[in-house]
């Protein structure tokens, strides 16, 4: 808040609260700090140092923001934006009035430079969703007080106010970029009266002929409809008294760009719309909600459908009004709100004015917390339209992500600590790979540099090249993120391919040559081990994957003694058609999982003959089989899954991670989206490494794979994988 111990004594030079249109009730304990504003930036228009219409704009915005009982500093800084910002800076505001007006103004300037830059990019934004959406968390980001965000929604109005003026292809641009980014923000911050005026400013400018027809249809019914309205709210101050409930009746304001709105989403004609005729009833207790809601419905029919309890379930922006639709004397659709005094304030005001809550002490504190934390959830909303915002639920909260551009102005999005290493891979694998230097603002930075907020960063690269090694070591701090890590990792694991597959052919060769065997059919043989392709299977064979002697095996299957006692009928049996696991063709041989690889449809298996439990089941590529002695060998056995072999199988999933607080939870949620029942946890931590074992139950390899990728998304998740 405004301090007192930097109010400097000023004379009053006749230019109170009220000469300047501002709400003398709240503001007066600020009066001599505002006043001392006012004069300075008009002593600056005087001697020709400023600029008359900034001193308009200066001086409306300050009146708005009285209106929405906003931050007295807001008011401040308001009039004082009527400065250049070098004239800003000669001034010292921090020493001459604040080091709140200080930084508040110091965010403005940067928001102001960080906008400028995107809109000269590219004047539209509202074909690219994805982009628009980065550029509004990228000013809540950048705004560490919210109180910035509501000072440039009160400037964005003047300027929508005085647009006429204006080059037409310039009002073009202004109301696309108010419509697309500044009303949006304003509907988040529930500073309905700004967003109201936005989008009817607006809409006026891109669709004119629209805008004038509704307007025409409104205005030529005008005086029935509030002849009629003031028949509705008689009655209802009526039914008021004689209930004894405490409240006041109101018409409510008609917003053009909200009739439109509501005409396209449910293909309404003007004349079917109910929010055309509306009225207001403000009441003290939630309790007189609900009973008002009662008599409306007792004197009018309701409209079936048309109902919303926003008090139970407020909306993504805190708003709370118990919303009906009836139909009214002489059979006109009426739409009436019901909310408390409170609610009513803030659905006008919004967060504005919620800087008074902490001050008040009493009650108000928790009420101030809650504002608070659900602005902390608001900073991290996700895309309201794409599919994928939904999937990415569970991304870093907004005070662990910063937000940089492109040299062409795209928002990218980091967590805290990111590096221009982290940057270039998240923009590209190719980029990362290539990457040599950065400049950030145009100054070359070390490549672990941490990056900051609204930074614009440019990677210099070479044509041919691959990461370093150093950039994996922590200690040097080259990436933060687990995404391009990983990407680091795959690119040094793909530059030993070729000597790998060169080294499983010469294994296989020599495997062949001790059985005396020709080429057999490597596809076939591949898919026995469990691989996909040969390539892969020869690099399974040079790593230790599979083993020379899983290979003998399925080269020369033993067969064991239980085969002579299989008969005709079970072998007819298999070729019938059976579920489950086939032994030697057949499914009624008792057989369990293998504990050691816990196998899943639809991986290459292989069965073990033990002592009085039946057949184990094993991957074909299980490396417990590598241990067997010889004698055992002689009791492996064909197995295969049966044509309808489905159901619930356990499999043991690793993470390897950065630890933190959280991250256990996080995980857990992961496996809960997937809907994998985890039914076995082994956490280990040492330092800041945290080592996680899950035991799941997954009904596919498909559900694995997805489980594995929503994993890798986890924030501070380094590896997931299958053991």
């Amino acid at each position: 808040m405004v301090s007192r111990t930097h109010v400097l004594e000023v004379s009053d030079a006749g230019h109170g609260l009220a000469g300047l249109g501002l709400n003398q009730r709240y503001l007066q304990p600020d009066a001599v700090l505002i006043e001392r504003a006012f004069l300075q930036v008009t002593e600056q228009e005087r001697t020709q140092e400023g600029d008359a219409e900034s001193l308009q704009c200066a001086l409306t915005t300050a009146r708005l923001l009285s209106d929405l009982e906003a931050h007295p500093a807001c008011i401040v800084v308001a009039l004082l934006r009527a400065l250049t910002w070098e004239q800003q800076e000669r001034l010292d505001l921090a020493h001459s009035y604040d080091p709140d007006v200080a930084a508040l103004a110091a965010d403005l300037h940067r928001i102001d430079t960080t906008l400028a830059g995107i809109f000269r990019t590219r004047d539209r934004l509202a074909n690219d969703a994805q982009r628009l959406e980065g550029v509004r968390k990228l000013l809540l980001a950048m705004a560490q007080d919210i109180r910035v965000v509501i000072v440039a929604l009160a400037e964005r109005v003047w300027l929508m106010r005085s647009l006429q003026q204006r080059d037409p292809a310039e009002q073009l641009a202004v109301a696309h970029q108010t419509m697309d980014l500044y009303a949006p923000l304003a509907n988040r911050l529930g500073v309905w009266q700004l967003k109201w005026e936005l989008e009817d400013l607006s809409f006026r400018i891109i669709e004119p002929d629209t805008y004038k027809a509704i307007a025409r249809r409104l205005d030529e019914r005008l005086v029935d409809r509030e002849r009629y309205i003031a028949t509705l709210i008689q009655t209802l101050e009526e039914q008021l008294a004689t209930a004894g409930i405490t409240g006041t009746v109101q018409g409510r304001p008609k917003h053009i760009y909200s009739i439109v709105k509501k005409m396209r989403s449910k293909s309404l004609d003007f004349e079917g719309l109910y929010d055309v005729r509306a009225v207001r009833v403000i009441v003290e207790e939630i309790r007189d909600c609900y009973a008002v809601l009662g008599i409306v419905h007792h004197l009018w029919t309701p409209i079936s459908g048309e109902f919303d309890d926003y008090i139970a379930r407020p909306k993504g922006n805190h708003y709370r009004s118990l919303h009906t639709a009836v139909i009214g004397p002489e059979g006109k659709a009426v739409e009436i709100q019901i909310r408390t005094r409170e609610m009513h304030r803030d659905s006008e005001l919004g967060i504005a004015s919620h800087w008074r809550y902490k001050e008040g002490g009493s009650r108000a504190d928790r009420r101030f917390d809650e504002r608070v934390a659900w602005l902390r959830q608001m900073l991290e909303w996700q895309k309201e339209v794409s599919h994928a915002a939904t999937r990415g639920a569970a991304q870093a909260p907004a005070d662990e992500t910063i937000y940089v551009f492109t040299p062409q102005g795209r928002v990218i999005d980091l967590p805290r600590g990111a590096t221009p290493v982290d940057f270039a891979y998240h923009v590209h694998s190719d980029l990362g790979h290539r990457c040599r230097g950065a400049k950030v603002d145009g100054a070359i930075v070390p490549l672990n540099q941490p990056l900051q907020n609204a930074q614009r960063v440019e990677i210099i690269t070479v044509r041919q090249g691959g990461p370093s090694r150093d950039w994996l070591n922590p200690e040097y701090g080259y990436l933060k993120s687990p995404r391009a890590q990983a990407k680091v990792r795959q690119w040094f694991k793909q530059q030993h391919l070729e000597e790998d597959i060169a080294q499983g052919r010469a294994i296989l060769e020599k495997i062949l040559a001790r059985l005396g065997k020709g080429h057999p059919n490597l596809e076939r043989l591949a898919a026995q081990s469990g691989f996909p392709r040969v390539e892969d299977f020869w690099v399974g064979l040079a790593r230790g994957d599979v083993s020379p002697r899983q290979i003998e095996l399925l080269l020369e299957p033993q067969a064991p003694p239980v085969e002579a006692d299989l008969t005709p009928t079970l072998r007819r049996a298999a070729e019938t058609g059976s579920e489950g696991v086939l032994v030697l063709g057949v499914t009624n041989i008792a057989t369990f999982m293998a504990k050691c690889c816990k196998p899943v449809p639809p991986e290459p298996i292989v069965g073990f003959v033990t002592r009085g439990r039946g057949v184990s089941i094993h991957r074909a590529n299980c490396r417990s089989l590598a241990a067997l002695t010889t004698n055992q060998w002689q009791r492996m056995i064909p197995a295969s899954w049966g044509k309808t072999s489905q159901g619930v199988f356990s499999v043991d999933i690793a993470v390897d991670a950065v630890d933190r607080q959280g991250l256990l939870r996080d995980i857990s949620e992961t496996f809960t989206r997937e809907r994998i029942n985890v039914t076995a946890v082994n956490t280990q931590s040492r330092g800041d490494r945290a080592r996680m074992r899950f035991t799941v139950q997954i009904t596919s390899l498909d559900q694995m794979a997805r489980a594995l990728e929503a994993l890798q998304s986890v924030a501070g998740v380094e590896a997931a994988y299958r053991q």
